[in-house]
């Protein structure tokens, strides 16, 4: 029985590294991606905390995550222009 859940946990290990390598590469092709995320986090917060009745302070989060939202557009916007510069777009 120790030998099935030890070959489980290296299952679980191998997919979870491959599931990392993917996530950083996608990154990586995709520089403005952690602002757009981090926008999608901090939207979720603000619904939380209005839940919470913290309407002040989840207003000045909204803001936050719109200049973030607005910095992953503009990052990928920049990536795609020079990329297709560059002679590197694909379509």
């Amino acid at each position: 029985m120790d030998g099935l859940l030890l070959m489980s946990m290296v299952r679980f290990r191998v997919r979870v590294d491959s599931f990392l390598v993917r996530v950083k590469r996608f990154f990586r092709e995709n520089p403005g991606a952690l602002f757009i995320v981090g926008f999608q986090v901090l939207l979720v917060d603000c619904a939380v905390m209005l839940v919470f009745g913290m309407g002040g302070l989840a207003e000045g989060v909204a803001v936050v995550a719109y200049f973030m939202l607005v910095a992953g557009v503009v990052t990928q916007l920049v990536c795609f222009v020079r990329d297709s510069r560059g002679g590197r777009a694909s379509g």
